[in-house]
């Protein structure tokens, strides 16, 4: 018998854990990007490999870590005290400036994990060809450094020869050393304290709970299934473009429902690209658990039992499961977007009282770096939030982040102190909102001044089309991106990579969330 108050203390505990973890590493993160954006996402996993909670990080982390934790697991070498570090996207990765670290919690003398820890975080540079690691590629190979599973720690002592190379491929090594250090200290307080809560009498219990929560998970996306009808949904949409050739690239779903199971075929997709907008499988796979547990509707416990009723096919070779060595860097954070509007498009129909109009749909990536400058040479990423769609309930958030991706903005003044860029403008972009019943969400106008010459890139979305509108909703605005230079502007693609001059601003404005029903003046 399965006590619910029980289950939720359990869940509230393991979730506490992982949220434990997090704030060890934004204490101890060195970069902007870990200790002001908080780009970074902790979870638990049983002895399996099976996702039994997480902190609430970013949603394009989360769904797809346990492909990383799996991907370790397959070495068959670990014990006590060793961590593997990876990245690469074709070996449970996502992009290579995600780095995620894993290690099994051990009890005792025991050569088998009771559980396993990890977390990822976005690192502000991974080498390759552009400062940053984001920006437009056409391979893998320029991306930066890629790692398969490798130990980075084994039995407790740093593998040296390991992060001679990271050194080696990545600038601003110091930084990056000081981040991955921050992550083996956040896996050492997850595995602390579950060790802790492992050495009482209720450690069965504890065991027992975490299979539990994966059940309930299981349940709770059944009778949300349940209540949609049988039948097959629909939807289409489509990314900008690729940023080597102009043209729409569709992204295509049907959802087959069947009592309290679902089968979500992305047949139909366009094939991978020659751009970096490919995404691999746990991308995917992350963007349907994110959509399904936002549409339960119930603060219901987030793991892997929430994917047990649910079939994923991706077509080999298309943008969602791309061949090596296509390049994915804006897989990771802008088609994920997109598949997240493909899959509440589809349901829109059957659960219109739950799902919203399109939200910006990008994540507006943004990269700065010198190779010197006053502040010595320096790497620096962030996003940039925008528009929430409008919903049946309410208009959409203005300037948020939303979907996909959950980080904190980078404080002004953190920002002029690391780098050398003065913010001259960060407003809300009013008016871009789409029109109706409940009003989308306005965008964010966000400005930056070099004041040396900087190299930036930019992977961004939604500049040619608006984020649609939903029952009868007008679309948001679509974003747009421009080089100020004395008062006049150029704009710019939004896939680009380029200099500023000392003197020049890059004016980014984010797109609008879609409105929800008809307005007044369509009465």
């Amino acid at each position: 018998m399965v006590d619910p108050a029980l289950l939720r203390v359990y869940q509230n505990l393991l979730d506490s854990i992982a949220e434990q973890m997090g704030s060890a590493l934004e204490r101890t993160g060195f970069s902007p990007n870990i200790k002001e954006r908080r780009d970074y996402s902790c979870a638990i996993f049983d002895r399996c490999g099976a996702m039994v909670a997480h902190a609430a990080h970013i949603p394009v982390h989360l769904g797809s870590t346990q492909l990383s934790v799996e991907a370790a697991i397959a070495r068959g070498d670990l014990g006590p005290g060793d961590v593997v570090l990876l990245n690469d996207p074709y070996s449970g990765g996502t992009h290579l400036p995600d780095l995620t670290v894993v290690t099994g919690v051990f009890e005792g003398e025991s050569i088998s994990p009771t559980f396993w820890v990890a977390n990822r975080a976005h690192h502000a540079d991974v080498g390759g060809a552009v400062r940053g690691s984001m920006a437009l590629f056409t391979e893998i190979y320029q991306e930066g450094l890629r790692l398969p599973p490798v130990k980075l720690v084994e039995r407790g002592v740093v593998v040296a020869d390991v992060m001679s190379i990271i050194a080696a491929n990545m600038r601003q090594p110091e930084e990056r050393d000081g981040d991955l250090r921050a992550q083996l200290n956040a896996l050492d307080v997850g595995s602390r304290r579950l060790l802790e809560l492992l050495d009482s009498p209720r450690r069965e219990e504890l065991l027992a709970y975490g299979d539990h929560l994966q059940d309930a998970s299981q349940r709770h996306i059944e009778t949300l299934l349940a209540a949609v009808p049988d039948g097959r949904y629909h939807a289409t949409d489509q990314l900008d473009g690729d940023g080597v050739i102009d043209e729409p690239v569709p992204i295509e779903v049907k959802i087959t429902v069947s009592g309290n199971e679902a089968t979500v075929d992305f047949t139909g997709t366009a094939n991978s690209v020659a751009g970096s907008l490919n995404a691999n499988p746990a991308i995917t796979r992350s963007a349907v658990f994110y959509v399904l547990r936002a549409l339960a509707g119930t603060d219901l416990p987030a793991n892997a039992g929430l994917l047990r009723p649910i079939t994923i096919v991706i077509p080999p070779g298309s943008l969602l499961d791309p061949l090596p060595p296509a390049a994915v860097a804006g897989g990771n954070v802008e088609t994920s977007q997109r598949i997240v509007d493909v899959l509440l498009g589809a349901l829109a129909g059957a659960l219109p009282d739950r799902v919203p109009a399109q939200s910006q749909g990008t994540m507006n990536n943004v990269t700065f770096g010198a190779s010197k400058s006053r502040y010595g040479p320096f790497s620096y990423y962030e996003t940039i939030g925008g528009g929430a769609g409008a919903g049946p309930n309410g208009s959409g958030a203005s300037a948020k982040h939303s979907h996909m991706t959950n980080t904190r903005n980078t404080p002004i003044e953190a920002l002029e102190h690391a780098i050398p860029l003065r913010v001259t403008e960060y407003s809300v972009r009013e008016g871009s909102g789409g029109d109706g019943q409940h009003r989308g969400g306005d965008g964010i106008i966000r400005e930056f001044e070099a004041l040396d010459r900087v190299e930036f890139a930019l992977l961004t979305e939604r500049r040619t089309v608006g984020p649609r509108g939903l029952a009868g909703g007008k679309p948001g605005a679509p974003g747009a991106n421009r080089i100020v230079t004395d008062g006049t502007h150029v704009d710019l693609p939004a896939k680009h990579s380029g200099t500023m001059e000392a003197g020049q601003r890059l004016r980014i404005e984010t797109p609008g969330g879609g409105g929800w029903g008809a307005p007044e003046s369509d009465a």
